[in-house]
């Protein structure tokens, strides 16, 4: 009887949202890498098990570092193997089950209903499913309206199906926030285009929001004037957090390569370069400069950025904004002498500040062992005055695997077998969360019957 009485409770701990999630995405990583090496997805020579590993985790992660060219190692059947990880990732892999089984007219379980709601909302108990209806409506309309104003320019260049096939692939992964590109030097020929500049910024901004944003946007927007006062704290924030740091880091990257990469360039252009490479740093990872020539204030600021990613329930990484927003607001308040931190008429409620204190502290961590981690295994011992600006690079590199962004400053292939394996964990544990993976590895323990007494400690 009191096996029997065990059972339930063990089986919910093994089946809990958060373990099948990191058991999900482990799965379709190696099962991406396993088709990547097949001789079907390579064209000419043989891909090692540690780089078609390391390229299924980059695109089921929607990080978009790549140790191997895209456009030349992998055959169409490679580059469609590639997209369709990337379009799974960056819906979510139990969406897409979901739908499975809903097709099929099977139930959906409970485990999957809360992975679903903990993934794309914020407490408020939206259904489940218009949720993944409506996912899937905005994932493919947008990413068909940005592949047909694609579609008109790769013609001029390409031929027919290429074209096609390019339009659609770079839709998907700027929508995904992947960042992988069939471009050898990404985006940097479409410098001074606006269409494509602008149509694929859109398609970033609008994954990289969120689902439930853009759902509440398309459901309460008006003309009117009272239509701001509509929308959740959530969906205020986002958009508030999200235009600020479009503006700033846009005017910052104009200003800090003024005289250096956008020298050679018009206004218009430089202005262009700028508010593209603003976008695709928190998130995407194309790039129309060259991420090497950028001075180190700049790469320094893009580290920044990368941290702190794009909106919860979206495509993107990082530590999402409204987390920083949440601790900017606090520190405001405290500053001004307030007790409670309030914006827009709420008060950012005490838990959403714990969370937000608590996923910085973890996501710092974890950098911080990948950055030691990544320097141990590829300079070692070696003396600081024979590796001067390797820290910089290395710690841009893992800042953006866990940000799930893919900006590098080129030293991603050059690294070894241990050092790719890392920056695979880093990947991994970007996308899934590294709080939320805590919380899936860690047992819950009895609820304690009594507190401590409290008592002050100095701060600062």
């Amino acid at each position: 009887m009191f096996l029997h009485h065990k059972e339930p409770h063990r089986k919910g701990k093994l089946l809990s949202p958060g373990r099948v999630s990191i058991l999900s995405y482990a799965v379709l990583i190696m099962l991406g890498a396993l088709l990547l090496l097949l001789p079907a997805s390579t064209g000419k020579g043989h891909l090692g098990f540690v780089d078609a590993l390391f390229t299924s985790a980059s695109a089921v992660c929607v990080t978009g570092l790549t140790v191997v060219d895209t456009a030349s190692t992998f055959t169409f059947f490679g580059k469609a193997v590639i997209m369709v990880l990337i379009q799974a990732g960056g819906i979510g892999i139990m969406v897409l089950s979901t739908m499975f089984l809903l097709t099929l007219g099977k139930r959906v379980g409970m485990t999957g209903r809360q992975m679903i709601s903990d993934t794309y909302s914020y407490g408020q108990g939206k259904n489940v499913y218009s949720l993944v209806k409506e996912i899937l409506i905005f994932t493919f309309v947008f990413e068909l309206i940005g592949a047909a104003l694609m579609l008109p320019d790769f013609l001029s260049r390409l031929p027919v199906d290429k074209a096609i096939c390019y339009a659609v692939f770079h839709s998907v992964s700027a929508f995904c926030n992947a960042g992988f590109s069939l471009f050898p030097d990404s985006f940097t020929q479409y410098g001074s285009n606006w269409l494509i500049n602008l149509d694929i910024c859109a398609l970033i901004i609008t994954g990289g929001i969120g689902f439930i944003v853009m759902a509440e946007i398309r459901r309460k927007f008006s003309f009117s004037k009272r239509c701001w006062s509509k929308f959740s704290l959530h969906t205020k924030l986002t958009l508030t957090a999200t235009m600020v740091l479009l503006a700033g880091s846009t005017l910052l990257f104009f200003a800090l390569e003024w005289s250096n990469a956008l020298k050679d360039l018009p206004l218009h252009a430089k202005f262009l370069a700028s508010f593209f490479q603003a976008v695709n740093t928190r998130t995407a990872g194309f790039n129309t400069l060259d991420i090497g020539s950028l001075s180190n204030e700049t790469l320094f600021i893009s580290i920044l950025l990368m941290f702190v990613g794009t909106a919860p329930g979206s495509c993107g990484g990082g530590v999402k904004v409204t987390t920083i927003s949440s601790i900017a607001i606090l520190g405001y308040s405290r500053f001004r002498g307030q007790e409670n931190p309030h914006i827009f008429y709420r008060r950012v409620s005490d838990a959403s500040i714990s969370k937000a204190v608590s996923l910085i502290i973890i996501s710092m961590i974890v950098i911080i062992i990948g950055v030691v981690l990544l320097q141990q295994a590829e300079i070692g011992d070696v003396s600081h005055n024979l590796t001067r600006g390797s820290f910089l690079e290395i710690l841009y590199e893992v800042v953006s695997a866990f940000g799930t962004v893919g900006l590098s400053t080129g030293i991603t292939p050059g690294f070894s077998k241990i050092g790719k394996l890392i920056i695979i964990c880093m990947m991994f544990v970007g996308r899934l969360g590294p709080m939320g993976i805590a919380i899936a590895v860690s047992r819950k323990g009895k609820p304690s019957k009594f507190s401590y007494a409290q008592e002050n400690i100095m701060i600062g």
